[in-house]
C-alpha cells in the first residue's frame, strides 16, 4: 500500500469560487458559496406572510420580462445581497410589502426567519439582516381582483 504524497484529496477544490464560507474539521472541509446563503435568505424571507416580493424596481422589471421567456425562471436570490465570512454572514434584503401590513412587525418576522434558516442550514452566525422596503403592493396595481371603479364625470 503506498502512502499519499499530499494531505489534500484530488477532488477537494483548492480555491474558493464565488466567495463563501469554509468550515474545516479533522474529517474534512465544507465550503458554502455565497449564492447558497443568498438563496436560503430569499426563500426564508418569502415564507413570511406580508412579503409580496423581493427586489428593487429594475430587478422586478427584469424578472417580469424573464418570466415571459419559455424555460426562464426568476431567481430566488433576487433582492438579496450577502456578505459571507468564515464564520459570520450579513444579509441585505430589498422588500415589497403588501398594503396593510405593519412594516415594523413584518421586518422583525423576516429577520427572525432569515437568521434562523441561515444559522440552522449553514452554521454561520448572522450578524445583521438589513431590510429596505422599496414599495407597497396594492392588488389593483396589477389589474388583479380588486380594481378601482372608473371615476364618474360630474357635469
Amino acid at each position: 500500500m503506498s502512502t499519499p504524497t499530499s494531505k489534500t484529496p484530488a477532488s477537494t477544490p483548492t480555491a474558493q469560487s464565488g466567495g463563501g464560507s469554509q468550515a474545516a474539521t479533522s474529517h474534512g472541509r465544507t465550503q458554502i458559496a455565497d449564492i447558497v446563503v443568498s438563496k436560503v435568505a430569499g426563500l426564508a424571507a418569502r415564507e413570511i406572510s406580508g412579503v409580496h416580493t423581493l427586489g428593487g424596481g429594475a430587478a422586478r422589471a427584469f424578472a417580469a420580462i424573464a418570466e415571459r421567456i419559455p424555460g426562464a425562471s426568476s431567481s430566488v436570490s433576487q433582492g438579496v445581497g450577502v456578505e459571507v465570512g468564515e464564520k459570520q454572514a450579513a444579509v441585505d434584503l430589498d422588500v415589497v410589502v403588501e398594503y396593510g401590513v405593519a412594516i415594523t412587525d413584518l421586518s422583525a418576522a423576516i429577520r427572525r426567519n432569515v437568521i434562523g434558516a441561515i444559522e440552522r442550514m449553514t452554521g454561520l452566525e448572522v450578524v445583521e439582516v438589513n431590510i429596505a422596503v422599496n414599495d407597497v403592493y396594492i392588488p389593483s396595481d396589477d389589474g388583479g381582483d380588486e380594481q378601482a371603479p372608473a371615476p364618474s364625470r360630474v357635469t
